[in-house]
């Protein structure tokens, strides 16, 4: 029996919005012949997407209105019949041999239900997620990456590897987060349905953070808005105590920051976290 091709084992699925500064290095890096889908959440340069997306044999889904990060991941994966599933945002690139070193890590490890790469910041620090607001600090882990593979408590979706049977199997991404925690909220589903998460230490990805797409105040308002609605909703949904009270404190303590009150773009930002956490306070609770 022939053993399947790496591109014959997994989709790759990014969402784009307004993303055509990175989106093009980020498909350069994938793997020639390996399925990708674009989801476009709503972008205003639909036609160079339309072009960069025929140029590179990508799948291109139009979504009318931003749908948010979970819904569009969700779209991309109903269009993969493929064993795994990679969800790649479009400020990422993988280093050579990646998606390689990913399948093997998931033959290696067949419990797991899905992987983090080794990611580096765009400066080329190592980045690796320690911990989640819905995790207690216990569970937290100790900054960079681990020295080798191992089980980890949370995963980030900026380059997220998952068995599509499991990611089925718990309905995917919760459509009720428009952004922000729903990684942590799908990473922790998982976990309890499925499968341990893994870090893989040979695969490695660079994450330039925060240029998926275009940069501007109000992009940055709008961002905080929905991480503070997502960070009430996620600790609700996962029986949090003080869920809302929390998320308010900080939000509050974060506005009256000196580092705050002297730039008018983190106002601005931590002006609409704070509205976000009101948002979602005034919204009866998770069942």
């Amino acid at each position: 029996m022939s053993i399947p091709a790496p591109q014959d084992r997994v989709t790759v699925v990014t969402v784009a919005h307004n993303s055509m500064a990175v989106l093009p290095d980020m498909l350069a890096s994938v793997p020639a012949g390996t399925p990708v889908t674009i989801v476009d959440n709503a972008s205003a340069d639909a036609a160079a997407l339309a072009d960069l997306a025929r140029v590179r044999g990508a799948r291109l889904v139009r979504n009318d209105e931003n749908l948010g990060f979970g819904a569009a991941c969700n779209i991309g994966a109903a269009s993969a019949d493929t064993e795994f599933i990679l969800f790649l945002n479009p400020d990422a690139r993988l280093d050579a041999g990646a998606l390689e070193a990913l399948i093997a890590a998931a033959d290696a490890y067949p419990v797991a239900s899905a992987f983090n790469p080794a990611i580096t910041d765009g400066r080329g620090h190592p980045y690796f997620k320690r911990g989640s607001v819905l995790l207690p600090k216990s569970r937290r882990l100790s900054p960079g990456w681990p020295a080798a593979d191992r089980e980890v408590p949370i995963l980030t979706g900026a380059a997220l590897f998952v068995r599509r049977a499991a990611f089925e199997a718990v309905s995917g991404f919760d459509e009720a987060i428009f952004l922000y925690h729903e990684d942590d909220d799908l990473s922790l589903r998982l976990a309890t349905a499925y499968g341990p998460l893994m870090f893989v230490r040979a695969a490695r990805v660079t994450h330039d953070a925060g240029n998926s797409t275009v940069r501007s105040p109000a992009s940055a308002a709008f961002k905080a808005f929905h991480m503070g609605r997502s960070r009430v909703y996620a600790a609700r949904k996962h029986d949090l105590p003080g869920a809302g009270r929390k998320a308010l404190v900080s939000a509050l303590l974060q506005l009256v920051s000196p580092l705050t009150l002297l730039s008018a773009r983190k106002r601005a930002k931590q002006a609409a976290f704070l509205r976000g956490v009101l948002s979602a306070l005034r919204t009866a609770p998770a069942p």
